[in-house]
């Protein structure tokens, strides 16, 4: 199977800045906006694909150059040392479990000017597999309708602790919680079954005691897991 590629034809590119930080944002399209947050090494063919896709079915694409060089192939040399930076900067603070992230604040700001500048009430975030806790802590924002992930990578130990954090605070997990419950925001995790770079334990964090009650769709797909967290059951998954 051949994985679909696309170049930056057609992207426009400026700086934004918040949270202290300031990185280019490549948007594209016209209609109801999403954020898409890059994977590791950066804004590679495949991401850009993606984003093209979401242009295609009629959509407002803004996806922010946070690492790496944008248009550049995922494999290449230069990849290992854009990855070493992602796990010591403190931006991501990849090595830290249960941690409120500085990249966070910055794509919540950043939700909030595509949510002022497209049509629809909110927006929706998708990350992937590095960036997926960084969808999810951007749902804390109520200019979010939406965040997919898949579940984040922590880099650093490979104990329980670390197999477990679902890239995000558990205090910005309890906020977007409460917002399914409250506002009937809606996310959607996936996985590959036999993915393990990203565990399973990071989905069973979803499913935490405080959240026992909760639960969502699991279904066995071609290729790999999906769990979707709905409105009746704001974030878990079936045992």
């Amino acid at each position: 199977m051949t994985t679909p590629e696309a170049d930056l034809t057609g992207w426009t590119v400026a700086p934004f800045s918040a949270a202290g930080y300031t990185h280019d944002v490549y948007r594209k399209g016209e209609g109801p906006g999403v954020v898409l947050i890059p994977e590791m090494p950066g804004i590679h063919p495949g991401v850009l694909a993606l984003g093209n896709h979401l242009v295609d079915n009629g959509f407002t694409v803004a996806c922010p150059s946070l690492y790496g060089t944008p248009g550049a192939a995922a494999m290449r040399p230069g990849m290992v040392p854009i990855m070493l930076r992602g796990c010591v900067a403190k931006e991501f603070a990849a090595f830290a479990t249960n941690a409120d992230r500085p990249i966070a604040h910055y794509l919540r700001a950043l939700a909030r000017d595509v949510n002022e500048k497209t049509p629809g009430k909110g927006v929706g975030v998708i990350g992937e597999c590095w960036s997926g806790g960084f969808a999810l802590a951007a749902a804390v924002d109520d200019s979010v309708a939406g965040p997919g992930h898949e579940p984040a990578v922590v880099a650093g130990r490979a104990d329980g602790e670390s197999q477990a954090d679902p890239g995000l605070s558990e205090a910005e997990l309890k906020i977007v919680e409460q917002r399914a419950v409250n506002e009937g925001l809606c996310a959607m995790g996936l996985r590959f079954s036999e993915d393990r770079v990203s565990p399973w334990e990071r989905f069973k964090t979803l499913q935490g005691p405080a959240r026992r009650r909760v639960r969502g769709d699991r279904d066995q797909l071609e290729d790999g897991q999906q769990v979707r967290f709905r409105q009746d059951g704001p974030l878990g998954v079936d045992p």
